[in-house]
């Protein structure tokens, strides 16, 4: 596998598991909605920040460790 292709499965877990705790906190538990807020909110900031910025952090570490696409 490659860096860029981790990287998107990456965040397409963390928006799942965002998804799953806002769920559970639809159902009346605030800390996991609280959870799901926070996750949501660091992946819209990551994308941001990729998005002006032309620079992912993820990547870079992963190509740190494995090769680019």
């Amino acid at each position: 596998m490659c860096a860029e292709r981790i990287q998107r499965i990456l965040t397409a877990i963390m928006l799942g598991i965002a998804l799953m705790f806002l769920a559970q906190g639809a159902a009346g538990n605030t800390l996991y909605l609280q959870i799901g807020v926070a996750l949501q909110t660091f992946i819209i900031v990551m994308i941001l920040i990729w998005a002006f910025t032309n620079f992912c952090p993820s990547i870079w570490f992963f190509k740190k460790i494995l090769p680019p696409c």
